[in-house]
């Protein structure tokens, strides 16, 4: 069974070289080509949730050299950055609100039997495949460790 979401971002760039949308094309074909190289390189059939993963990874990048261009007064090159975001961000779900999460977080907690900073892992390997691509696992993490301190 192939990923659904796989199947949207292939429908896109179709429709986008169809459309001859040039800044569309190029930035989905980007995203293609991550999601090959991972097929590749690991011989699996990709999942919804590692599309996910891949693409977070691929909008933390875009955010880091965002940042820099932005800096560094490069408004031409942080332009396509702002575009490639929106572009990846329109395949993602929905993003958490901070309460969904801290309600996430204590319900993995309370499954876990996790009660010491020892069992982050145990917490964040939990909550990974079911919050991956809805919310920002780094404000996970810290909700894990304001819970796990409070315990």
């Amino acid at each position: 069974m192939g990923s659904q979401l796989k199947q949207r971002i292939e429908d896109a760039t179709k429709s986008a070289m169809r459309a001859r949308e040039r800044q569309q094309l190029g930035a989905l074909r980007l995203i293609n080509a991550a999601l090959k190289q991972f097929e590749v390189d690991e011989r699996k059939t990709l999942s919804d949730t590692v599309v996910l993963s891949i693409l977070n990874r691929m909008l933390k990048q875009r955010r880091d050299s965002l940042g820099q261009y932005e800096a560094a007064g490069r408004e031409d090159l942080a332009g396509q950055e702002r575009f490639e975001i929106d572009l990846i961000e329109s395949f993602m779900p929905a993003q958490m609100s901070e309460a969904d999460i801290v309600i996430a977080v204590k319900k993995a907690v309370e499954v876990t039997g996790a009660e010491t900073m020892s069992d982050m892992g145990k917490i964040m390997a939990h909550l990974k495949d079911a919050l991956t691509g809805k919310a920002d696992m780094g404000a996970v993490s810290q909700q894990v460790k304001a819970q796990l301190n409070r315990a």
